[in-house]
């Protein structure tokens, strides 16, 4: 086991890299992923270590480079896929929804579709409405993939190797305004798909948060500790599967709920949190679990309003108060 201090977007090309080297089916294809590198510069020297033959720049076509993704995968390759901006994926959801989610199903098991799917989620960097969403939460109700959410370098890494690694169809949804985080890298433990992280333990109320905001969570963490507040802090880091057992937990010892993200509220995967715990029991909560996330409204373009948008820490501390004097 080796400890390496990466960046995010290092910690993604290293995941690739390491794939790569070990497993000769694996090939990575996207807009730009070759020869500039990535628009993110998140798959930088991979073609020239690997070569144009398994690291390939396509046309700008979203629904080709996910449909020639499946018939590589169907062939027995493992292609690892970029789609630039994770709004692109709208363009191509009929292939993301309706062929590569559903092929091994309709087939029988006859046949799997290994893609990992890598796209480049939410705001903070004044992209504007249409290049800043978070669209997790888009594929929540579409059965056969799995939804990955890497919040730091280490689990950037490991869940991307994971992905590959998956005989099933995984979206890998790394977030824009973390590619220039630095934290530990190792590959002790890859074994992390379905597995929830308590980020910080405490006992007043459970915050439940991914990508972006587990990094706002731990700052309104800091403080609500100023105020004899005690805050478990987890980030769920898989989507679908999500590790419900572990929030749970957390709950019958704070008993108190509140769901930040990074997206509207309706059809969201906090919303989908609350509902299946209270279906659970009203009585893990001393107060109604609270969902603090983005305005209905695209995200704005301007700076300022796009900070007014997303979720700050005192946005969460004051949810937080409002939660404990109920």
């Amino acid at each position: 086991m080796s400890v390496t201090e990466l960046t995010y977007r290092q910690a993604i090309a290293r995941a690739i890299a390491d794939e790569m080297e070990i497993d000769d089916r694996v090939l990575l294809f996207g807009e730009d992923v070759g020869a500039a590198g990535g628009v993110f510069k998140a798959t930088e020297g991979l073609q020239e270590r690997f070569g144009p033959a398994r690291v390939l720049d396509t046309p700008i076509s979203e629904q080709a480079i996910v449909g020639c993704a499946i018939g590589a995968s169907l062939r027995g390759l493992r292609p690892v896929i970029e789609i630039m901006f994770a709004d692109f994926a709208g363009v191509c959801f009929d292939q993301l929804a309706n062929e590569l989610a559903k092929y091994r199903y309709m087939t029988n098991g006859q046949v799997t579709v290994p893609v990992t799917v890598r796209l480049a989620n939410g705001a903070g960097g004044g992209f504007g409405a249409q290049h800043s969403q978070s669209v997790e939460n888009w594929f929540l109700n579409v059965p056969g993939l799995t939804i990955l959410t890497p919040a730091t370098p280490g689990d950037a890494y490991a869940l991307l190797r994971a992905a590959i690694r998956d005989v099933n169809p995984v979206l890998y949804l790394e977030h824009k305004g973390l590619y220039n985080l630095t934290g530990p890298v190792s590959d002790a433990d890859l074994d992390v798909i379905g597995r929830a992280s308590v980020v910080r333990e405490g006992s007043d109320i459970t915050l439940v948060a991914s990508q972006l905001m587990r990094h706002r969570a731990l700052e309104a963490a800091e403080l609500l500790a100023a105020e004899n507040v005690s805050a478990e802090v987890i980030d769920p880091r898989t989507m679908v599967p999500f590790d419900y057992e572990t929030v749970r937990s957390s709950i019958t010892k704070t008993n108190n709920l509140i769901c930040v993200q990074e997206c509207s509220p309706g059809g969201s995967w906090g919303a989908t949190l609350i509902a299946t715990l209270a279906g659970d029991s009203l009585e893990l909560f001393d107060a109604p679990p609270l969902l603090v996330g983005g305005d209905n409204t695209p995200i704005p373009y301007s700076g300022a309003l796009e900070a007014a948008w997303l979720p700050s820490p005192e946005r969460i501390v004051d949810a937080v108060r409002r939660t404990l004097a109920y």
